[in-house]
């Protein structure tokens, strides 16, 4: 019995995840190359470890033959005899091989060899373990600065945060707590070389995941999402249930759901109702601002918006953050003009009279619709 062979098995396996099978098959195939060392060759030799005991064999198959001429793959009618004697020349004998027979050199080597199977099976675990969470967010610690990239170590392995990739304003500490996006993880020779960013889209759209129970069932779908890393984010969702408001389940009470994301990463985010009519999805991508028409070219992916005078600056956004999300929103270019702008290049050809103004004001007032708009143009 071997019991502490066994026992080093168990804990490998549960502390670096590496199975007993595979250790024990690495045991196997150094016994192998250990005799192959000491005695030229392996062709002819087995190796059995039991994986319950722990005992191990190494035998040699020998053929019997009158005159020996290699004494590793042959033994004499004589020798064989003195093992049973009805052995006879042709005869195939097993004879076991003992350990303290390969040689300290062999034997070395072959320690070394099972040392060089574990670290490639725990590098092998390791890039499995964390290539399965590719694209999804996880919570590491702040190591600490290499150069101006960030380490994170995420548990069993390091990850790089490179500069690129920082939330910009946002300051980092050796332990703190962050969570990260896996953008890509690749293998290396000495372990998986991963990659995360702070800045990445997909970010906010893992938190909704796991904050809002709606999102994580499927009921409400992220369509797509828009971000300027540590300042604002633009989220359009839709709703497979009728009965469920997508904006609300995201929103939450009082914006509590909305709200534990923005903890998180400390930025603004708008969260619209998407639309398969484009005119309505480039009018809800520009909330908050409100909208008089949206003319829309779904093959040239244009679109020309009209908003009230007062509305132009809030549409458009400081540094025109507003409408370059919108715009990356929606897959659209859009073009913004007011009110005043689209009289004097002719794009609003009719003028509301007192009663049509007044129907008009009373929709604004409602959460004006573009579609009302572009219907009432195509009456004039």
């Amino acid at each position: 019995m071997n019991s502490e062979l066994i026992e080093a098995l168990d804990a490998l396996e549960k502390e670096k995840k590496i199975s007993k099978d595979t250790l024990i098959e690495a045991i196997e195939i150094s016994l192998l190359n250990a005799c192959k060392t000491h005695y030229g060759k392996s062709d002819n030799f087995t190796v059995k470890v039991d994986p319950e005991t722990g005992d191990f064999s190494v035998i040699a198959a020998k053929e019997v033959v009158e005159e020996v001429e290699d004494s590793v793959t042959q033994i004499s009618i004589p020798e064989a005899k003195m093992i049973n004697s009805q052995y006879e020349a042709g005869d195939t004998v097993n004879i076991d091989i003992h350990s303290v027979e390969l040689g300290r050199i062999a034997i070395q080597n072959a320690k070394n060899v099972i040392l060089q199977k574990i670290r490639e099976e725990e590098r092998r675990v390791l890039y499995d373990d964390y290539y399965s969470k590719e694209k999804d967010v996880i919570t590491g610690v702040v190591q600490r600065y290499a150069g101006r990239n960030l380490i994170i170590n995420l548990g069993r392995a390091d990850a790089i945060l490179n500069e690129n990739e920082m939330v910009k304003g946002e300051h980092y500490r050796p332990n703190d707590r962050i969570k990260v996006y896996i953008v890509e993880v690749k293998e290396d020779k000495k372990g998986p070389r991963i990659l995360v960013s702070r800045t990445h889209p997909e970010l906010v759209k893992r938190l909704f995941e796991a904050e809002v129970t709606e999102v994580r069932d499927g009921t409400v779908e992220i369509k797509n999402v828009a971000r300027e890393a540590g300042s604002r984010t633009k989220m359009s969702v839709w709703s497979n249930d009728p009965n469920v408001d997508p904006v609300g389940a995201c929103v939450g009470v009082n914006g509590s759901r909305v709200n534990a994301v923005v903890d998180v990463n400390g930025e603004k985010i708008d969260v619209i109702n998407w639309s398969e009519n484009p005119a309505n999805l480039i009018e809800n991508a520009l909330s908050p601002a409100k909208v008089v028409s949206v003319a829309a070219d779904d093959e040239e992916k244009t679109a020309q918006v009209i908003v009230p005078d007062y509305q132009l600056s809030l549409a458009i956004g400081r540094e025109g953050q507003n409408a370059r999300l919108a715009a990356k929103l929606t897959g659209f270019k859009i073009d913004i003009k007011s009110e005043t702008q689209a009289n004097e290049l002719g794009l609003l050809d009719f003028n509301y009279s007192d009663e049509e103004y007044e129907e008009y004001d009373d929709n604004y007032d409602d959460g004006y619709d573009a579609d009302y708009a572009d219907d009432y143009q195509d009456e004039q």
